[in-house]
């Protein structure tokens, strides 16, 4: 018996929402570094997270400022909300965009907290380990 082939056996092994998401990633990036906004320059888009109906994407985002920013920030990119989604609309051929919200991305500050825990207790063995060979 002939095995069958998916339509799309020849593309990408991962579901249309992640393929969404990196494109919209690609796209919002692109436009933070064109928008006039000095709130936005260090702004880093980190992840996106589309819902299956493509109806809602979160765009998570990392910035130099860190915690103390991410209010601003986030009132920044509200206000140019309609922009990105009208540009996103421009460039990628769906029948419809999804509605963006923004959200700092905690799981690079966890891992950076816990990298920098690391850090100083590597640091502490090998000044303990230095004092016992003294």
């Amino acid at each position: 018996m002939a095995q069958r082939r998916s339509r799309n056996s020849g593309g990408p092994k991962y579901p249309r929402s992640a393929r969404v998401a990196e494109t919209l990633r690609e796209i919002i990036a692109e436009d933070l570094v064109r928008l006039d906004d000095e709130r936005l320059a260090f702004v880093t888009v980190t992840s996106i997270d589309v819902d299956p109906e493509l109806n809602r994407a979160v765009v998570f985002f990392d910035s130099l400022t860190g915690e103390d920013g991410d209010d601003e920030i986030v009132i920044a990119l509200d206000e140019h909300r309609v922009r990105l989604q009208a540009s996103i609309a421009r460039q990628i051929h769906a029948k419809k965009t999804p509605i963006l919200s923004f959200q700092p991305d905690i799981v690079i500050r966890s891992a950076e907290r816990i990298d920098t825990i690391l850090r100083a207790d590597r640091e502490r063995d090998s000044y303990r380990s230095t004092e016992t060979t003294d």
